[in-house]
């Protein structure tokens, strides 16, 4: 009976988030923050998405809200976004609820970038597996379509903050050629999207950061 509950359900978000899909425009889609269990903080960078919206509006019109709901990982409120964006620094938790609901809305077109704000991956990783079982995160080639969409960065995922000396990885996964989850570890855009006085990072640094947010959002939408 769970077995047959828990089909039904996800056959009836299924419809709602094909409804959905199918009839979003360019000029209604926008951006969500997720919020999770397990005592993280989500919240995390709170100037971060309202500059990057910001930036995609004046440069790759888009026509977005500027100011990004949240919507918790469980609810059927994140079917009514093409894009979710997570970050924080610590504990991520998800339960078996949560995890086919995610996993229905990416199936069914949707879009998570999860950046990591240091201290994140060891914790969503773990998370992930309870949402694709089967699958792993592969790292993304240079020449995948996310680094060549708006902007050209030929080396891949840009650095925009220093923290174990380590290389920067943009991980994805996949469903049916599809990518429908980034996961970008040892970069921390989510810091270059901030206000400049938060972290005082040069100009050309938090460009970088911008331009390959925008990248992610472009591909996001398109794809």
């Amino acid at each position: 009976m769970r077995y047959l509950l828990k089909t039904f359900r996800s056959l009836y978000i299924i419809v709602l988030c094909v409804m959905w899909f199918s009839s979003t425009t360019a000029s209604a889609q926008d951006l969500a923050i997720v919020k999770y269990k397990g005592g993280g903080d989500w919240y995390s960078n709170p100037t971060a998405l309202p500059n990057l919206i910001a930036y995609c509006n004046d440069n790759i019109k888009t026509k977005m809200n500027t100011k990004p709901q949240v919507v918790e990982v469980g609810s059927i409120d994140i079917f009514q976004f093409p894009m979710l964006h997570m970050t924080g620094h610590g504990n991520v938790f998800f339960t078996d609820e949560d995890a086919d609901n995610l996993r229905t809305y990416l199936i069914s077109g949707g879009f998570l970038h999860i950046d990591d704000n240091y201290g994140m991956e060891p914790y969503i990783k773990e998370e992930l597996k309870k949402v694709f079982p089967n699958q792993e995160l592969v790292e993304l080639p240079k020449s995948h379509e996310i680094f060549n969409t708006a902007y050209k960065f030929p080396g891949g995922l840009p650095k925009i903050h220093e923290h174990d000396g380590k290389r920067p990885q943009a991980l994805g996964i996949f469903e049916k050629d599809r990518l429908v989850l980034l996961f970008t570890f040892e970069s921390d855009l989510g810091d270059g999207w901030e206000d400049p006085e938060v972290h005082n990072d040069p100009e050309d640094v938090r460009e970088k950061a911008l331009k390959m947010g925008a990248n992610i959002v472009k591909y996001a939408f398109e794809n």
